[in-house]
């Protein structure tokens, strides 16, 4: 029964995370299009999102500030993996419209399986189905209908793809021991770490003209609250099933971005979006793997070998 609850859990934390996510580039293309830098939008939404978290741990859960040094080290690397992503995230998105941008990023789930698969964990030939599904529907999403999209952004957006995936499954490892607040506050500060300096060095452009604070203020909530629902899906279902419902993002990345930003797609794209649709109602028939991975090319993340932490890791 617990398995089964645990498994609900994880299922409604990726998809909240999918939700959540799904705004972030709808916001983040707004608070640009207001007036904000790319490095100034990436900066803002991520520090202050890693303080929002610290002050909120440091007042009532203070316990949950405590990690051991490798479980840090994992944090810090999956952290300044995510940071660089979003740097080239927030500068591709500068360039596309938020659908077409989260669209190309939908590659991510295919980067998260090849990455699990050289930490030796198992891939179910549902998954692998959906894998295949999920390409060719990002394939057809992705058909800009005779348009020209800049070359170096789309190239962008796949890299960031591919950043945000690796991050994962270090994570996962983290995951296995520690707590997701915890995992959240530290991956975070290590992309504040990241994209502050990077804002400061190659940028320190200051809102332009009368730029709204409003998108900035809502891409940090958004920020704040899909990592914590992303962390809490992967330490229950795992990130390959999580990534693989995180596709649902582009739903909402689509419809929000319509009315906000007078966004369309074509009939191909659309189709596209249905064979998404297909993958996301297979994830009832996945059964979560959360068997630790011997050996893998993340076995040096683990816990070392002390008492029991004293509060219960499942909050």
């Amino acid at each position: 029964m617990s398995s089964n609850r645990g498994h609900n859990v994880g299922i409604f934390a990726a998809l909240s995370s999918a939700f959540l996510l799904g705004l972030a580039p709808v916001f983040g293309r707004w608070a640009i299009l207001s007036g904000f830098s790319a490095l100034l939008t990436v900066a803002l939404r991520t520090s202050l999102a890693a303080i929002m978290i610290f002050l909120i741990l440091l007042v009532f859960r203070r316990e949950f500030l405590y990690i051991f040094p490798v479980g840090l080290a994992g944090c810090f690397l999956a952290g300044a993996i995510n940071g660089l992503g979003s740097l080239l995230y927030y500068l591709a998105l500068s360039e596309l419209p938020a659908s077409l941008g989260q669209l190309l990023y939908a590659l991510y789930p295919i980067f998260v399986a090849l990455f699990s698969v050289l930490d030796k964990q198992r891939l179910s030939h549902l998954t692998v189905l959906r894998m295949a599904l999920a390409l060719v529907a990002v394939l057809l999403l992705t058909n800009p209908n005779g348009s020209n999209l800049p070359l170096s952004a789309v190239l962008m957006m796949i890299g960031s793809a591919a950043l945000y995936a690796l991050h994962i499954p270090i994570n996962q490892r983290v995951l296995y021991e520690i707590p997701a607040p915890t995992v959240t506050l530290y991956t975070l500060l290590a992309m504040s770490i990241v994209t502050l300096p990077a804002y400061l060095i190659f940028d320190r452009q200051l809102p332009q003209g009368e730029a709204l604070w409003t998108p900035v203020i809502l891409l940090t909530l958004v920020t704040f609250a899909s990592r914590f629902t992303l962390f809490l899906g992967i330490k229950k279902i795992g990130g390959v099933q999580t990534a693989l419902l995180g596709l649902s993002e582009i739903f909402i990345t689509i419809v929000v971005s319509y009315f906000l930003l007078d966004e369309s797609l074509t009939l191909i794209q659309w189709a596209g979006a249905g064979i998404l649709g297909a993958t996301l109602l297979l994830a009832s028939f996945e059964k979560p793997d959360l068997q630790r991975p011997k050996g893998g090319w993340l076995a040096w993340i683990h816990p070392p070998q002390v008492a029991p932490i004293p509060w219960n890791l499942e909050d």
